[in-house]
């Protein structure tokens, strides 16, 4: 019988693919706990509560002014048409810091693109581009009816881009964070580098290292959405920013409109599970794009050979990056896996990584930028990355847990266990939530449309399933292809939330849209 299933399953999908965008069979597993036992069910679905309408704003408050040359200034190269404008504002939203009782106060950016009557709220992932530039570039990529519809607001969530970025991890610690060699040792280094980050952070941020966290981001949104003087909040999410949006979901119900989730994150509460999951849409993202190179003919090669050479390479004589950095193993392969993410780079990533087995290194090095560097206009995104992620997060593995997770995975995923698990280390000094983590779902909630992507390094397709489970208004759409996120990739996708958001249609839960 498992076996008639399975054929029937495969049979289906090649219906799809040859099909297009259609509606299949849910495709979504038994409930698996982090302890890998299944539950065999799933949550029933909450039927009845309709798509709210689309509704023009009402007596908004914010000030727009124009900030079109700063905002090209930090989208930099490929940059976006020159008839798109960009008009930017100041949300104030209370800081509300655990345990603080003096209401504070944080100042987040929000940018506007188009000029559609509606406004779509854009929210990113927390160690992506700021929401004001990821809004910007994806106003350039959706089809027209986007813009005609909506005005695209992009936020930069609290302690990233211009809103008050934390900038707080000393600039010689940032590089020990992402350096753990992907071959062997434990992650004693990245813990000490942990340690001395964790101590400046909480001299430099103060009562606000604890408020930087989804549950509170949540909150930032609904301050903007009155702001914007309107009835409910609709919103796009990438990556764990549609954690923030799930979690708005659970916090103010009420006040949720149309909502798509392109990539949520596995909402499991053991870190160390969820990482494993996700380095292991890692290694099955870099088949992808070694498919890719071998379509292209590409000069790279075998990505995984390459890849051995050039950390053997780095190893032996790590070189100096422009900003005067050793650039060895560890960072390299922290730099590849920031490149998979990004779909339309791969041609890029396989031509850095043929440079860089040549000895030049620079063009690999830029795909680690965001991280290692750090100015004013735009800030290293590990620091805010960190304090979201481990307010978010109760999981702390003491040194000796962290050697054998990192071992575990090294063992399963030769290329990226060892830059994932060093993830579980930068929490390790990080004060430890205190606040119960907030559910994944609650009924009530109008349909909320969840895109996942059959191979995604950092939000993987078993994740989103798994979180679509726990919220009962979910609705399915899966993209047979790779890299991180499908909005504005799969024209399928993109398609389907067109249609969603605008039109109101939802489409068949567990729709499969073709690579």
């Amino acid at each position: 019988m498992r076996r008639r299933r399975t054929r029937l399953l495969a049979a289906l999908l090649a219906l799809a693919a040859a099909a297009g965008c259609a509606a299949g069979p849910s495709v979504r597993p038994a409930l698996v706990e982090n302890d890998g036992k299944t539950t065999g069910s799933t949550p029933t679905r909450t039927p009845g509560v309709p798509l709210p309408p689309l509704t023009e704003p009402q007596s908004p408050s914010l000030k727009w002014a124009d900030c079109d040359d700063d905002t090209r200034q930090r989208i930099g190269t490929p940059g976006v048409p020159d008839g798109l404008h960009f008009t930017c504002a100041r949300v104030t939203a209370p800081l509300d810091a655990p345990g603080e009782p003096r209401r504070s106060v944080v100042r987040l950016l929000a940018l506007k693109a188009g000029a559609g009557p509606v406004p779509l709220v854009v929210v990113n992932d927390v160690d992506g581009e700021p929401g004001s530039v990821y809004a910007a570039r994806l106003a350039a990529t959706l089809p027209p009816a986007f813009l005609e519809k909506f005005s695209l607001i992009g936020l930069d969530r609290r302690g990233t881009g211009l809103s008050g970025a934390a900038q707080c991890v000393p600039a010689d610690i940032r590089h020990d964070l992402v350096d753990a060699d992907p071959a062997d040792g434990g992650l004693g280094d990245v813990l000490d580098a942990a340690r001395k980050a964790g101590q400046q952070c909480a001299i430099e941020l103060d009562d606000s290292q604890t408020a930087l966290d989804s549950w509170r981001g949540a909150g930032d949104l609904d301050e903007l959405r009155k702001q914007l003087g309107a009835e409910r909040l609709d919103a796009l999410g990438h990556g764990d920013g549609s954690k923030v949006l799930a979690e708005y979901a659970v916090r103010f119900p009420g006040q949720v409109g149309r909502m798509v989730l392109d990539g949520v994150p596995d909402p499991g509460a053991d870190t160390a599970a969820v990482l494993d999951a996700v380095a292991a849409g890692a290694q099955s993202t870099l088949d992808a794009f070694a498919a890719d190179c071998a379509t292209r003919h590409c000069a790279l090669g075998d990505p995984k050979a390459a890849l051995a050479a050039l950390t053997d390479q780095l190893r032996r004589t790590p070189p100096l990056t422009g900003e005067g950095v050793a650039f060895g193993p560890g960072v390299a392969m922290f730099a590849v896996y920031s490149g998979l993410s990004q779909r339309s780079r791969w041609p890029e990533l396989a031509d850095a990584i043929t440079a860089a087995r040549s000895g030049d290194v620079g063009a690999l090095s830029a795909f680690a930028a965001p991280v290692l560097q750090d100015t004013r206009a735009q800030p290293s995104r590990i620091d805010a990355t960190i304090a979201t992620r481990c307010n978010d997060s109760q999981t702390r593995l003491s040194a000796d847990q962290l050697d054998q997770v990192v071992a575990g995975m090294r063992g399963k995923y030769p290329q990226f266990g060892a830059v994932v698990a060093q993830q579980l280390a930068w929490c390790g000094p990080w004060p430890v939530r205190t606040e119960p983590l907030p559910a994944p779902g609650v009924p009530g909630v109008p349909p909320i449309l969840i895109a996942a992507t059959a191979t995604d390094p950092v939000t993987p397709q078993v994740g989103s399933t798994r979180a679509a489970d726990q919220m009962p208004s979910a609705v399915t759409i899966t993209w047979q292809g790779a890299g991180h996120g499908a909005i504005g990739v799969s024209p399928c996708v993109t398609d389907a939330a067109r249609a969603f958001l605008i039109d109101g249609k939802i489409p068949a839960d567990g729709t499969l849209c073709p690579a």
